[in-house]
């Protein structure tokens, strides 16, 4: 299973950012999925998580009620909307499949992940 993550780039406080992390199996829609981030220097934290139907998400309090986690299993996609963005945003964001099929509990272990995306920048300026 191979996960692309794209839509980073530069954006200044309080503007938004769309991610998107499209896998190349459809195996992948039985998995919940998550995003996590890393900053500079910083281990790799939970951003949020979705699970295999889309009906319960997770997130890190930091981002709740300014990121939205959804996906589209029709084309095998997981979005991170985010939204009053903030320069501690600042961050490589990675999406990643659960090691576990069918999972419903929502984990925010990172060990508890196995296949990972090859991250894409955010940069929130001041």
């Amino acid at each position: 299973v191979q996960l692309q993550a794209f839509g980073g780039g530069l954006v200044q406080a309080g503007g938004s950012l769309r991610l998107s992390c499209a896998a190349s199996e459809r195996t992948v829609n039985k998995y919940a999925m998550g995003w996590f981030r890393q900053a500079p220097g910083k281990e790799r934290d939970f951003v949020a998580a979705i699970t295999l139907t889309g009906g319960r998400t997770s997130y890190a309090d930091s981002v709740k009620g300014r990121f939205t986690i959804s996906r589209n299993d029709a084309l095998n996609t997981v979005y991170l909307q985010m939204s009053s963005l903030k320069p501690k945003d600042t961050a490589v964001y990675f999406c990643a499949r659960d090691r576990v099929s069918g999972r419903l509990l929502l984990t925010t272990k990172h060990d508890d992940y196995d296949y990972w995306g090859q991250g894409t920048l955010v940069t929130v300026s001041s």
